[in-house]
């Protein structure tokens, strides 16, 4: 039997020139479609952002995290929420007692934002956040205000996912429709206010954490891409006024040579889509940025120093393939949120990659391989062709209420853990060259750590509700009901307005789902206070 990449395509002994698409003319690096880089700006360093992901305990904790990385030489700020704070729930709701601040940090009202950012220069770092979108970016907002900085020096990134986080993250028991807008909404309003801003993540890493392969990852991201593009110019909004500003969260697993003939597809096939279907007309909207997260299910909690193997391979495929930033899981994530240990071997693993192997000196050093341009061009035909039968079922929100992609992840994760629970995917300490648990102890006592609920948080917003002035909440929260009853205006102001005026995010939730006839509190434990 051949052999196959993750993607199943089947693989030659040795490729040559034959294999090799020569109907084009010789692409360089930073020209369309991108193959071998994106555009690059004037006098941009070679490299990449070198980033960890943070957040854990509340806001106060993450801070110390966030400036223990940025002093070990980490370029930004990039935190995850709680459990909680990605399904909009207040850390006091009955039901996540246990949860607050275990898995990210906790972040709910106006204060936890400026306690989260506390001294750091916000004109130097850019500040990506793997929080809902409305309140992540209105949240900074609140800050930079605060501080009198001006809104076009602000950078920083945030994550859409209306089409999956339901099937494949964390419930917030929102309708698909007010998912749909509020994405809409918050790449608008970024797009009026905040200049420098990626208000347009694609984050193909999260649901493809399921068990996808690469093709299914990006055709899966390419159609939420192309159906929020197309409601963004449904609404009056210039291509060119909002696709510069869109970029790509991939993931990067063991496949080697498949992770990098992925990227380098991904940006021929945005590149192409944006000129060519979208009628984009500045050269900035065909070249999408690229920054990656390494894979955490590739992770194993048995002998964990072979994940600092594991993240190192997949930083040098990243490297390889031209991205923009980079983020490398940490080695004891299989356990927790990373250690203070871990994020520096992490970071380090970084470091070292850019600063002593020369790997980013060159551009695209594997461009000209038969083999990977052979891959590449079959991975974004098979991405376009995904692509083409998913749209022909009809519209994505309705596919999305139907089920359709909750279908697709369960069966990838089924798929996922048959090929390793069968040994046919060789996953080394878990299936196979395994040791006894007694011998398996090389990072474990730093792995193990446990992290406590963060119960505190519970007492000190139950003193935050008590403190705050109620009439300016109850006036907020009623503006922000009706704005979004009314289903045309841009409901991000009043969210804005609400945040300042003291509601928490469980609250503007609630208000929202009312105004969408969904129950207040999804779960059936709160009534609405206000």
């Amino acid at each position: 039997m051949a052999e196959q990449t993750r993607s199943g395509i089947a693989l030659k002994p040795h490729y040559t020139r034959a294999d090799v698409s020569c109907s084009e003319a010789p692409e360089a690096p930073g020209a369309y479609p991108f193959t071998r880089g994106r555009l690059r700006p004037p006098q941009a360093s070679p490299g990449w952002i070198n980033r960890e992901l943070s957040g854990e305990g509340d806001a106060r904790r993450s801070n110390e995290q966030i400036k223990y990385l940025i002093g070990l030489g980490q370029m930004g700020v990039d935190v995850i929420g709680d459990s909680p704070t990605q399904s909009m729930i207040d850390p006091d709701h009955p039901l996540v007692r246990y949860s607050v601040g275990t898995q990210g940090v906790s972040l709910c009202h106006k204060q936890d934002y400026v306690d989260l950012l506390r001294d750091i220069p916000l004109e130097k770092n850019s500040v990506s956040s793997s929080v809902p979108a409305v309140f992540a970016l209105t949240g900074l907002l609140a800050v930079v205000e605060d501080r009198g900085l001006a809104r076009d020096k602000v950078r920083g990134s945030v994550l859409q996912a209306p089409l999956y986080a339901e099937d494949c993250g964390y419930s917030s028991g929102m309708p698909f429709t007010l998912l749909n807008r509020l994405a809409v909404d918050t790449i608008e309003f970024a797009v009026e206010k905040l200049p420098r801003f990626h208000a347009y993540i694609e984050d193909t890493y999260f649901f493809s954490e399921s068990g996808l392969n690469g093709v299914e990852e990006m055709a899966l991201g390419f159609v939420e891409i192309r159906h929020l593009t197309r409601e963004l110019i449904r609404r009056g909004v210039p291509v060119d006024s909002f696709a510069p500003r869109i970029a790509i969260l991939v993931n990067c697993g063991m496949d080697f040579f498949e992770e990098i003939a992925k990227i380098r597809a991904t940006r021929r096939f945005y590149a192409r889509m944006m000129k060519e279907e979208f009628k984009a007309l500045d050269p900035r909207s065909w070249s999408t940025v690229i920054t990656c997260h390494t894979s955490g299910l590739t992770l194993t909690a048995q002998q964990t120093a072979s994940n600092i193997v594991r993240g190192s391979i997949q930083g040098m495929a990243l490297a390889l393939a031209g991205v923009q930033a980079m983020e490398i899981s940490a080695f004891d994530e299989a356990y927790r949120t990373p250690s203070d240990e871990a994020h520096r071997v992490a970071l380090r693993t970084q470091q070292v990659l850019q600063l002593e192997t020369g790997i980013s000196k060159v551009d695209d050093p594997l461009g000209g391989s038969y083999y990977v341009e052979a891959l590449t061009d079959e991975i974004e035909q098979r991405i376009a062709s995904m692509v083409a039968e998913i749209e022909a079922r009809g519209d994505a929100v309705t596919l999305a209420q139907q089920g359709f992609f909750r279908k697709l992840f369960a069966d990838a994760s089924q798929r996922h853990y048959r090929l390793v629970n069968s040994g046919e995917r060789k996953v080394v300490g878990a299936n196979c060259h395994r040791i006894p648990a007694e011998q398996d102890t090389l990072l474990r006592d730093i792995a193990e750590k446990k992290i406590e609920p963060w119960l505190s948080r519970i007492s000190e917003v139950t003193r935050y509700r008590k403190a705050r002035h109620r009439d300016a909440v109850s006036r907020s929260l009623r503006s922000l009901q009706r704005a979004a009853q009314d289903k045309v205006v841009n409901v991000l102001p009043e969210v804005f307005g609400a945040l300042r005026a003291g509601a928490t995010a469980g609250e503007m939730a609630g208000a929202m789902r009312l105004a969408y006839d969904h129950p207040y509190d999804p779960w059936g434990e709160l009534r609405p206070e206000f």
